[in-house]
């Protein structure tokens, strides 16, 4: 099992407060490379996988996921997920914006957004 990338996640309260973010956590060399309206990912030019990502809301989950952790077979870790018997909070799914992604509830009570890209 292979992790490409761990991406904490950010709720703020509106639009202009992730807009405010965006341009504080730039003064630390952070650009905006993902913005669907509610959600807007801020990467490393220098390092991609560097990023942070701020949610207004979460659109296709119950709640907004505490950090985000690519994996390469996602389908792999739900199975292995699922058989260990952790609370699935969201099953896996297919996402419009080229992610296939489940949530699941770790031993502390954080959500945990596992996901993988498609294609």
């Amino acid at each position: 099992m292979s992790v490409r990338r761990i991406v904490p996640n950010m709720p703020v309260d509106s639009k202009e407060s992730m807009t405010r973010s965006r341009d504080f956590y730039g003064l630390l060399g952070l650009e905006e490379v993902m913005n669907l309206g509610w959600v807007m990912t801020l990467a490393s030019p220098a390092n991609p996988t560097a990023q942070i990502s701020l949610f207004t809301e979460e659109r296709t989950a119950p709640v907004v996921s505490d950090v985000s952790v690519e994996v390469e077979d996602v389908d792999a870790v739900y199975a292995e997920v699922a058989a260990s018997g952790a609370e699935i909070v969201r099953g896996l799914r297919d996402e419009e914006w080229g992610v296939r992604r489940f949530f699941v509830r770790d031993p502390n009570g954080r959500v945990v957004n596992v996901l993988g890209h498609r294609g």
